[in-house]
C-alpha cells in the first residue's frame, strides 16, 4: 500500500493583505485631485488620488476609479474626464467630491468652473487642469483604470499642492530639499 504525502502550503488571509497594502499605501504621499466630466451623459466628478503621467508622445494620464461608484457608467458614456490638481486651499473641495457631499450640484456649487473648448469643466483655480479623452479603460480589480490622452492643460503659477497622507490632508509648501 502506497501513501500520497500532501504539502501544506499556507495561503494567505486575503483580508489580512488587503489591510496590510492599504496601511503601506497610506504611508505614500499623493497629489489630490478632483476628476471631473461633462457630456451627453450629465455631469459627475469624485476626488482621486491614483492618478499619473503614462506618457509625453502623445501625453497620457491614467486615473483609477472605484467600480463600485455610481458614476462609472456617466466618465466611459461621456468618453472624457479633466484631472484637477487641487492646491492646499481646497480641503472643502476634495471632502464634497470624496462624497461629504452627494448631489452634484452642490458638489459642484462649492468651486469655480469653467468651461473648456471639449465641453468638460475645470476648477478655475486649479493647480493644473488636464482636459483628458479617454482612450482605453480597463479592469484591475476592483477598479476601472481609464487611459486619458491630454487635450489641453491649464497650469497655473501660484499655490501650493494638496496632498494626502496618513489618511489625511497635508498642505505641502514650496521648498528644495535636494540641489
Amino acid at each position: 500500500m502506497t501513501t500520497t504525502l500532501k504539502q501544506q502550503v499556507a495561503l494567505p488571509d486575503l483580508g489580512a493583505v488587503q489591510l496590510e497594502f492599504r496601511a503601506a499605501m497610506a504611508r505614500v504621499g499623493a497629489s489630490v485631485n478632483v476628476i471631473s466630466s461633462a457630456g451627453e451623459a450629465g455631469r459627475g466628478g469624485f476626488t482621486a488620488t491614483a492618478m499619473c503621467s503614462v506618457t509625453d508622445s502623445p501625453p497620457t494620464l491614467l486615473v483609477c476609479m472605484n467600480r463600485r461608484s455610481s458614476q462609472c457608467d456617466l466618465f466611459l458614456r461621456n468618453g472624457v474626464f479633466c484631472v484637477n490638481v487641487l492646491s492646499h486651499d481646497h480641503v472643502d473641495l476634495a471632502e464634497y467630491f470624496a462624497g461629504k457631499v452627494t448631489d452634484m450640484n452642490e458638489r459642484y456649487a462649492s468651486g469655480m468652473w469653467e468651461c473648456l473648448p471639449s465641453g468638460n469643466h475645470a476648477l478655475a483655480d486649479a493647480i493644473a487642469s488636464f482636459d483628458c479623452k479617454i482612450t482605453a479603460h480597463h479592469v484591475v480589480g476592483t477598479h476601472y483604470v481609464l487611459f486619458g490622452e491630454v487635450q489641453s492643460i491649464r497650469c497655473s503659477t501660484v499655490g501650493h499642492p494638496l496632498l494626502y497622507l496618513d489618511r489625511a490632508f497635508v498642505g505641502a509648501t514650496a521648498g528644495i530639499v535636494s540641489n
